[in-house]
């Protein structure tokens, strides 16, 4: 092995590399540390009820009756029966009179008539609704 020599040569070299070496900027290494926490949500789900004004529109259907009594004053020989004229319903009313014998006699006759009609009627009316709100609420644990 060679002796070691220190020339000049040597000694720029040697202070060439030791000046280059602190010239190096040195690294910073950054570490990062992920942790959880509970964190506790509560929803509060509720309802709302609204009033909604609307037009109803229906079809409304009524009878009306008409009663007319009619005196008819006569004798009969037996019980007489309900009957229909057409449109109009004949109850005949009856009474038991008193003379050396009994008769029967129709005293008067109930005349019922019927009318249907029609009415379209729009009257207003309020209409509720309910719809859900539901409010986030956020809380934390620990």
């Amino acid at each position: 092995m060679p002796p070691f020599r220190l020339d000049a040569r040597t000694i720029r070299k040697t202070r060439m590399r030791d000046q280059q070496e602190a010239a190096a900027i040195p690294l910073a290494e950054e570490t990062l540390h992920v942790s959880k926490r509970p964190v506790e949500r509560r929803v509060r789900v509720r309802t709302v009820t609204e009033d909604v004004p609307e037009l109803l529109r229906e079809e409304l259907r009524s009878e009306r009756v008409f009663v007319d009594r009619v005196a008819v004053d006569r004798e009969l020989t037996g019980e007489p029966e309900i009957r229909r004229e057409g449109n109009v319903i004949i109850v005949p009313v009856v009474e038991e009179r008193l003379i050396v014998e009994r008769r029967l006699f129709v005293v008067e006759e109930l005349h019922i008539r019927r009318e249907t009609g029609v009415e379209v009627v729009e009257t207003p009316v309020t209409l509720r609704r309910q719809r859900v709100v539901m409010d986030k609420e956020e809380f934390s644990g620990g």
